[in-house]
């Protein structure tokens, strides 16, 4: 409805990739674009401005073995491509560590590694048992997320994928003599079913004066004009250039001048344009639907954007090469050898853990094992003597964070921030408030039966099916 136009979303929506979209879609727009009217995708990687406020993400989630690849998939794909597809790439991390401007909000699907070292510990695992092994031996989560955690120290990170709501705070170490240290507040929620908590609204400080208009970030567009000649989009595996030895260049941060010559490309104008349109017949109920297999588009806003910045235009390159494989014979073939044997690679991770590789996460396999786990969740979020509220929810637990991003210890400290405190106080109170409401909503019908379990079932047909990624 969306993507037709029979709806609008009514507030501007950024958004990035996790490990459940339609990959295929999002594809087509590598750098990012609008996939409907008022709803931005910012790409495999990518940074906006709105209002003055520099907003930046990274899609997907985290495998070492296909981390050090290029992004070569395309539909239509087969069993590992479909996967592959929305794993994070390290050309991603190393054009957004090129970045050396502030930044004031970061997204990530996956949770940055050692986070929940940072928030309300004991209460995450009483509410997700399962993570304990994973925690302890601080293997949850996207290590590359850690990496732009300690790279940007943005004033906030949002994330999602594992299903719970947390919140942390996290003091960051001064990287110079004389700068104030930062902090982060980091925010995951929950997933958008009933009773859950999937939504909290937060005000952060803008420029009333700027643009009301989503706009381009200059040093980002100047980044990926430095980078253009690192893109890969094969499926042999590679590391990033870094001061090894073995790299004539490693830095690919921009001056001062490639800054201003990509203001004077754009006329000093930084509008995004609202260029979205449509490549695929929108789905009509009153039509039958034929089983067709995606097929590999180019996206006019892509082409548009690469031709205004001289970039490499990937579907474009890979479509290239695709062709020139089906002469020779070779492309598809090379392609499901790496992707089958890819987790054979080396990696500059030595651990692939961002899924919960020896535990099962009941709220994800069967809805029936989910009942047991809604209710110990409801439980821990209603205040008692026994189990005092939880100020993690609004960012209260502060801990300085080591260089290494190591695990500290589970004593919190105290914020010496006051007015942080009042409002702890006071969105704790609503979040009480509006929990205390839930609760009610999850009780018994007029006719006494479950409310619960008629949710359950009429979302059921969403998470029957089995996907190795969906635990990741």
């Amino acid at each position: 409805r969306y993507y037709s136009g029979e709806k609008k979303a009514p507030v501007l929506t950024i958004f990035i990739g996790g490990n459940h979209e339609a990959s295929n879609h999002l594809q087509e727009l590598p750098y990012g674009g609008w996939v409907a009217p008022n709803i931005y995708y910012l790409g495999y990687a990518g940074v906006v401005k709105y209002r003055g406020v520099r907003i930046g993400g990274i899609s997907g989630i985290f495998k070492s073995h296909d981390y050090r690849k290029g992004h070569f998939e395309c539909p239509p794909y087969n069993q590992q491509t479909i996967r592959s597809a929305y794993h994070v790439r390290n050309i991603e991390v190393f054009k957004l560590k090129q970045l050396k401007h502030p930044m004031d909000v970061f997204m990530s699907h996956d949770w940055p590694r050692s986070i929940y070292h940072y928030g309300n510990k004991k209460q995450l695992l009483k509410m997700k048992s399962f993570f304990r092994h994973e925690v302890e031996n601080n293997t949850l989560g996207s290590p590359a997320a850690s990496e732009l955690l300690q790279h940007f120290q943005p004033t906030y990170w949002f994330s999602a994928h594992l299903h719970v709501k947390f919140a942390a705070l996290m003091q960051h170490q001064a990287n110079n003599e004389g700068q104030l240290p930062k902090a982060t507040k980091f925010l995951a929620l929950d997933k958008c079913l009933p009773h859950r908590d999937f939504l909290q609204v937060i005000d952060i400080d803008h420029d009333p004066n700027a643009s009301e208009s989503l706009e381009y970030d200059i040093e980002w567009l100047a980044v990926l004009k430095a980078t253009n000649s690192l893109i890969n989009v094969t499926s042999k595996a590679w590391n990033m250039p870094e001061n090894n030895g073995l790299h004539a260049k490693w830095d690919y941060s921009v001056t001062e001048g490639a800054l201003k010559e990509v203001l004077e490309k754009l006329n000093h104008n930084l509008k995004i344009p609202c260029n979205f349109s449509m490549t695929v017949a929108c789905y009509d109920p009153s039509k039958p639907q034929k089983n067709m297999e995606p097929v590999h588009i180019i996206n006019p806003q892509t082409t548009e954007f690469c031709a205004q910045f001289g970039l490499t235009d990937m579907n474009d390159r890979i479509q290239q090469l695709k062709e020139e494989g089906a002469v020779r014979g070779e492309y598809e073939e090379e392609e499901e050898m790496d992707s089958t044997e890819s987790a054979e690679e080396p990696s500059e991770y030595y651990t692939d853990n961002s899924g919960l590789s020896s535990s099962i996460n009941p709220d994800e396999i069967m809805l029936d094992e989910e009942d047991d786990e809604e209710a110990q969740s409801t439980h821990s979020v209603d205040p008692s003597p026994d189990h005092p509220p939880d100020f993690s929810a609004s960012f209260s637990d502060t801990r300085i964070m080591p260089d290494s991003m190591l695990v500290s210890s589970d004593d919190a400290m105290d914020s010496t921030n006051e007015d942080l405190e009042k409002s702890v106080m006071s969105e704790q109170t609503e979040e009480r408030s509006l929990n205390e409401k839930a609760l009610k909503r999850i009780g018994k019908n007029e006719n006494g039966n479950s409310a619960v379990k008629k949710i359950k079932r009429r979302n059921q047909a969403i998470y029957a099916a089995e996907d190795e990624d969906k635990v990741e």
